[in-house]
């Protein structure tokens, strides 16, 4: 078989500057990360406000379907069927508040992927009931829909303790 070099160098050439079309395509686009960034905080904040006043529908409304929750002490609850189940359990909690704070909010450069950190409080009746608060961290990856809504997809926390 006998190699064409100008037909291969050719392909290569073309291979390239599509390449770099798309690369350059890319830099063209918007950089929505800021506005972005804003739409996930207030998510987060409507969330926390939900989940603070008890509202289980409201609260797994941030989550998207296929999402996963990993709860701590309890097994990873996959979709949004099992991840109201744990979320009932929770809103359920004698004398229960769960609030959180978002403090760190990243945006991925393609604009579908971020994830946001923070801490969160969780207040609740001991046996004799008396308030005992938990604090904790969490991290929660955010994934941008076909509709432009972030929903997320992955939750996870644990407590300081």
């Amino acid at each position: 078989m006998k190699i064409r070099w100008p037909v291969l160098m050719m392909t290569c050439a073309v291979a390239i500057a599509a390449g770099g079309c798309e690369e350059e395509h890319m830099h063209q686009l918007p950089d929505m990360r800021a506005a972005d960034e804003a739409a996930i905080r207030a998510a987060s904040q409507e969330w926390s406000a939900a989940a603070s006043s008890r509202d289980l529908e409201k609260a797994v409304s941030f989550y998207a379907d296929d999402a996963t929750y990993n709860p701590p002490g309890a097994p990873l609850a996959a979709g949004k069927d099992a991840i109201r189940k744990v979320w009932a359990n929770v809103v359920a909690i004698p004398g229960g508040n769960l609030r959180w704070e978002t403090t760190k909010v990243e945006v991925a450069r393609s604009g579908d992927l971020a994830y946001d950190t923070g801490a969160y409080t969780l207040t609740k009746n001991d046996a004799g009931g008396k308030p005992v608060t938990t604090k904790g961290k969490y991290v929660v990856v955010w994934k941008k829909q076909t509709d432009g809504k972030w929903k997320v997809i992955e939750d996870i926390d644990n407590p300081d303790q």
